[in-house]
């Protein structure tokens, strides 16, 4: 039940009041609450805020003493995410427009009179330049291209095309890591919900030709702007919190983002708060899902909007600020008095560890004619140029502005970050062959799908429906307490094994799998048994995608009878469960099913 509250037209600002909200039971079930017992009534309140819209005036903005702020470029339109090349070549992602513009400085005084439309595609938001390539990402599709001499592209062509679909986060961004591998941001798709597709709310890695990828990091509300420390080569994001919890929650959050980890949304947020609004599913808590989360390091004003996100690397700025970062903010809407439109220095000390952030270019917000709440632009994008000087898009002005330094001491620019090699794990035996898994007895493993050493049907592929084969096993230990299956592809290349599925805390009274399980990180039956990350970085059945023309390869489907429940957080990797199994198995079996792809599949 909401009342609205109108605080005055000058600031057309509505406050809607979420009143006697009553726990549902599953909510009821986290915080450590007492079973049967509801929670206490609460409310929450949220604001809506819509300040006037002014023209860009250079003259209100400000940035510290000893830096100069001018406009480079104007009507530029809906200028989002911007790059700039080597040559000093800028491009700027316009969403509205679907297409990406080309800008030149040709005489060197700081303005770009050149401009040229150099790439058009519906939706294209992010861009990433490696040497004489252009990525570009659209909310499902991403492009490369070759960047001709005239700083133009040329034929852009499509190396993925089923990223998952829009919702409320359509934008991706896209950035080359140092192991030359495609990072690309997959916002969620909603406020708060549980996502159908795992792909949404994380960051992805993808090989340069798009044919491998995986979840890198999840639990990422919708982390634009991220970049690497080039002190160390750590990997930082900004996070956009939550909306509908309060004007101070939740804070945009600055995370340390590591591969395989997950990052709280939609349950657990700023230092380990829980999202009154939701619980996770199938008799997890809240405090199961903060538990195997990464919190926050640092947090911003709530609802500020954070954007592009970038390191100082090439800035001909002072010394001191060579190890910091800096991030645009839009600007709020769902706060009762206005945040962000501003970009900010994010201080990072000489261990690599941010201290504080603090505004750096400031001005954008400000009052109308009437006094209201009122704001000249929303800074979107933000970049380095090769002079040093540092380059904001305003998205909804169509302005390019220019940051530069005018003391005298400015340091010298780090160099660019050295190349490493993508990290593959060292080939490895399957589980069965692991001196952590041995066990005397022999289970014996069946499945209605396929005969032993028989072909697998197509409909558990990842190209085709993805469901997850039926699985059988007989002769278990009378002491058996639980079963745990690992399905691993031994044929695999660079990753050997490549793991396809982890099961464990099967209760002892199940001794079969039903077909097309769902990928849900604790299950509802069987009860409260948990899945695991396989290879893809997913949760649960990820199905055979061998290289299309390769021999067959062979599916290992090994089941474990162990003498007790596993203590390992839901949601862990192949190596944390075969090493949690050590000391348990009691027996164990293994049924093996073969799959080859002669010929790309027909699209559906």
């Amino acid at each position: 039940m909401f009342f609205e509250k109108h605080t005055g037209m000058t600031m057309r600002t509505i406050l809607l009041l979420t009143a006697a909200l009553v726990a549902t039971p599953a909510l009821a079930q986290s915080d450590n609450a007492v079973p049967g017992q509801k929670k206490p009534e609460f409310t929450v309140t949220g604001a809506v805020n819509t300040p006037t819209h002014l023209p860009a005036d250079l003259a209100k903005l400000r940035v510290p003493s000893g830096y100069a702020v001018s406009i480079a470029a104007s009507d530029l339109g809906n200028a989002r995410i911007v790059t700039a090349a080597p040559d000093g070549t800028v491009y700027v992602t316009r969403r509205t427009e679907a297409d990406v513009l080309m800008l030149k400085d040709a005489d060197g005084d700081g303005t770009y009179e050149t401009r040229r439309i150099v790439a058009a595609r519906p939706n294209l938001h992010g861009i990433a330049l490696d040497g004489q390539t252009v990525y570009l990402v659209a909310t499902r599709d991403l492009y490369s291209a070759p960047i001709l001499a005239d700083g133009s592209f040329g034929e852009l062509t499509k190396i993925v095309e089923d990223l998952p679909d829009a919702g409320q986060h359509a934008n991706r961004t896209i950035a080359v890591g140092r192991d030359g591998m495609l990072y690309v941001s997959v916002g969620s798709t909603c406020n708060e919900c549980n996502e159908s597709n795992q792909e949404n709310a994380t960051i992805l890695q993808i090989s340069p030709d798009g044919k491998q990828r995986k979840i890198f990091a999840s639990g990422l509300r919708n982390t634009i702007g991220f970049d690497w420390n080039p002190a160390n080569g750590q990997l930082w994001g900004l996070d956009q919190g939550t909306d509908w919890l309060g004007d101070t929650a939740q804070p945009e959050e600055l995370n340390r983002i590591s591969e395989g980890k997950r990052y709280g949304w939609p349950y657990i947020f700023d230092a380990g708060t829980h999202n009154p609004h939701s619980a996770p599913p199938n008799g997890l808590t809240s405090d199961d899902w903060d538990r195997m989360s990464e919190r926050m390091v640092m947090g911003y004003t709530a609802h500020a909007a954070a954007m592009q996100l970038k390191f100082a690397r090439g800035a001909a700025f002072p010394a001191d600020v060579q190890k910091d970062a800096f991030a645009t903010f839009r600007g709020s809407w769902n706060r009762s008095q206005p945040s962000g439109y501003e970009v900010v220095r994010i201080r990072f000390d000489g261990a690599g560890n941010p201290t504080r952030m603090e505004p750096f270019l400031t001005g954008f917000l400000t009052t109308g004619p009437g006094g209201e709440a009122a704001w000249t632009g929303r800074p979107t994008g933000l970049a380095f140029a090769p002079d040093g000087s540092m380059l904001v898009t305003d998205s909804e002005n169509g302005v390019l502005y220019r940051v530069r330094y005018t003391g005298g001491d400015a340091a010298r620019p780090l160099p660019p970050l050295p190349r490493t090699a993508p990290m593959v794990p060292p080939p490895g035996p399957i589980a069965l062959a692991r001196p952590e898994t041995q066990g005397t007895a022999r289970l014996g493993v069946t499945s209605p799908a396929f005969a032993p050493d028989g072909g697998l049907p197509a409909r558990f592929s990842r190209r085709d429906d993805n469901t997850s084969p039926p699985l059988a096993w007989t002769d278990a230990p009378a002491a058996t307490r639980s079963f745990a299956v690992v399905v691993d592809d031994p044929d695999t290349s660079p990753v050997k094994p490549t793991n396809h599925w982890l099961i464990w805390n099967i209760p002892a009274t199940t001794t079969s799998l039903p077909q097309g399980l769902p990928g849900t990180i604790q299950l509802a039956e069987p009860k409260m048994a948990r899945q695991g990350a396989n290879t893809t970085g997913q949760i649960g059945w990820s199905g055979m995608k061998p290289p299309v023309g390769d021999p067959a390869h062979h599916y290992h489907f090994q089941v474990f009878a162990l003498g007790a429940p596993l203590a390992l957080t839901a949601g862990a990797n192949r190596e944390a469960l075969i090493a949690a199994m050590k000391g348990h198995v009691l027996a164990r079996g293994e049924i093996v099913g073969t799959y080859a792809q002669p010929r790309p599949p027909a699209k559906k």
